[in-house]
C-alpha cells in the first residue's frame, strides 16, 4: 500500500485546520481519508538494486518500520508543523524523546546546561542513565539574567535545555531570553514544550532550535497510549560543535549539513539515533495520537477554562497554604502574559497546609478525580509528588525544589468545571472540618 502525497492546501492555514490536516497522506489504493494503521515491520523492494538504494538512503521509497512507517511519518510531520518545525521524529515515550534529542547532539565529554526547575524523571535521567554515559550537566537558577546563562556556556556545552512551564509547580522559562542566549553562544536552545503543547506556546517562535513532546499527554490527551516526539526548528549545524553533523560520512557519503542543510539534525536523529537504538512508536499507538491532536485546541481551551475555575474556587480555603499555577507568579508575570497570552497550561498543584497526612487524606477522599501519575488528561488526575515522583529524594531535596510534603499536583481535565470543583471542594472541607480519617496527625 503506497501513499499518493501528502494533503497540502496552498494557501495558509491556521492551527485548528492544520492539527487536522498538516502532513496527512492520502492511501494510493483504498483512498482512505484518515491515515491508515500501516502494521508492517518492512517494505517489499521492487529489486535488488531497489533495495540497496533503500538501504543507502537514496530512494524516497521505505526500508524499514523501526525509523520510517508512514503511520508514524505523518504523526510527527503535524507536530511539526504546528510547532512551525523543519521536520519531526516519533518515538516510544517522553523519556525517549529526552534522550535521543541529546543523544543527538553531545557526546560522552560534552555539557548540558539546563534550568534547574525540571520535571523528576527529566532530573532522574540527568544524574543517572545520561551522567553514566559520560555527559555532564551545569543548571542554572530559572529566573537567572541573560549574561550569567551567557556566562555558564562553556565551549564543550552542547545544549540550553529548559521546560517551557516546568512540571509540576509551573515555572516558566523566559524563552526570549534563552533564545537570544543561543543566538549569542552557538549553542542550541532544546526546550520541552509538553505542558504548554504548541496551541499555547511554540518555542521555535522564541528562539529555539529543538522541541520536545511527551505526545502521551496534552497531544493524544485521552491517556490510552504512551509516546514522545523531537521537532527539529533548524539551526546552523555547520559549527565546530557538532562534528558529527558536518563532518563527511562514510563511503563517500556527504554531511548531514551537506544533504540536509538547516534539517540536518532532525534527519541524522531519524537516520542514525533511531534507527540504531530503535525507541519505534506502535503505529497503533500513533493512530490514536493522530486523533487527538485532531481536537487539540478545542480540549485546550476547555482545560485552561477549567484550570482557572478551580483556582478561583479554591483561593482561600483554609486546608490550601499555597496554590501553584504560572497565572499566579506574581514574579514572572510579565513572562507569563508575553509567552503564553492565552492561557498557562492546566497543572495545578495545591501545597495543603497539613502536610503529607492532609494530602493523603485529601487524595483519599476524591472520588470524581483519578489518584494516578500522568498529566494531561481528559479527565482530571491528582497525586502526591513527594512519595511518588519525588518519592527517591530525601526532605531536604524535595524542599529545595520546592515540593513541601503537603504538595498534590492536579492535571485539570475538561469534565464540567463545577463537578471537579465540587469533588476538590469536598474533600478540602472534610479536612477543614475534621471529619473523621482526614485528620492530620500530630
Amino acid at each position: 500500500m503506497t501513499a499518493v502525497g501528502t494533503v497540502a492546501p496552498a494557501r495558509t492555514l491556521g492551527f485548528e485546520t492544520r492539527q487536522v490536516h498538516a502532513g496527512a497522506i492520502l492511501d494510493a489504493e483504498a483512498g482512505a481519508r484518515v491515515t491508515p494503521i500501516y502494521q508492517s515491520a518492512g517494505y517489499v523492494f521492487d529489486s535488488f538494486d531497489d533495495g540497496a538504494l533503500r538501504f543507502a538512503g537514496r530512494s524516497a521509497q521505505r526500508a524499514y518500520s523501526r525509523n520510517d512507517n508512514p503511520t508514524n511519518v505523518v504523526a510527527a510531520r503535524r507536530i511539526a508543523d504546528l510547532e512551525g518545525g523543519l521536520d519531526g521524529v516519533l518515538v516510544a515515550s517522553g523519556q525517549a524523546a529526552i534522550a535521543a534529542a541529546l543523544g543527538g547532539l553531545a557526546q560522552a565529554g560534552d555539557r548540558i546546561l539546563a534550568a534547574d526547575r525540571l520535571y523528576e524523571g527529566t532530573r532522574e535521567m540527568v544524574r543517572g542513565l545520561l551522567r553514566r554515559q559520560g555527559l555532564a550537566f551545569d543548571t542554572l537558577p530559572i529566573d537567572s539574567d541573560e549574561e550569567a546563562w551567557v556566562a555558564a556556556v562553556r565551549p564543550e556545552t552542547r545544549a540550553i535545555y529548559a521546560e517551557s512551564i516546568a512540571n509540576p509547580l509551573g515555572e516558566v522559562a523566559d524563552l526570549d531570553l534563552l533564545g537570544r542566549v543561543s543566538a549569542r553562544t552557538g549553542v542550541p536552545l532544546v526546550v520541552d514544550n509538553t505542558v504548554a503543547t504548541p496551541y499555547l506556546n511554540r518555542p521555535i517562535e522564541h528562539g529555539a532550535a529543538v522541541v520536545i513532546h511527551s505526545t502521551s499527554k496534552w497531544l493524544g490527551g485521552h491517556g490510552s497510549v504512551i509516546g514522545g516526539a523531537i521537532v527539529d526548528g533548524g539551526f546552523d549545524w555547520d559549527a565546530e560543535r557538532f562534528p558529527h553533523l558536518h563532518a563527511p560520512r562514510p563511503h563517500g557519503a556527504p554531511s548531514w549539513v551537506e544533504a540536509f542543510g538547516r534539517g540536518a539534525y532532525g534527519a541524522y536523529l531519524r537516520s542514525v539515533v533511531v534507527l540504531e537504538q530503535g525507541p519505534t512508536m506502535p503505529p497503533t499507538s500513533t493512530f490514536l495520537l493522530l486523533h487527538g491532536i485532531e481536537t487539540l485546541s478545542l480540549r485546550m481551551e476547555r482545560h485552561v477554562a477549567n484550570a482557572h475555575a478551580v483556582i478561583d474556587a479554591l483561593a482561600g480555603h483554609p486546608a490550601i497554604a499555597r496554590i501553584h499555577h504560572p497565572s499566579l507568579d506574581a514574579a514572572r508575570a510579565e513572562v507569563v502574559a508575553r509567552l503564553l497570552p492565552d492561557g498557562a497550561g492546566s497543572v495545578v498543584s495545591l501545597d495543603l497546609a497539613g502536610g503529607r497526612d492532609a494530602a493523603r487524606a485529601f487524595l483519599d477522599r476524591l472520588e470524581l478525580v483519578s489518584q494516578m501519575t500522568h498529566i494531561g488528561d481528559v479527565r482530571t488526575l491528582a497525586i502526591h509528588t513527594g512519595s511518588t515522583i519525588h518519592g527517591k529524594l530525601d526532605e531536604e531535596e524535595r524542599l529545595a525544589l520546592g515540593v513541601t510534603p503537603g504538595l498534590v499536583r492536579l492535571s485539570i481535565g475538561i469534565e464540567r468545571a463545577d463537578d471537579i470543583v465540587a469533588d476538590l471542594l469536598q474533600a478540602l472541607d472534610a479536612l477543614s472540618a475534621g471529619t473523621p480519617g482526614t485528620e492530620a496527625a500530630a
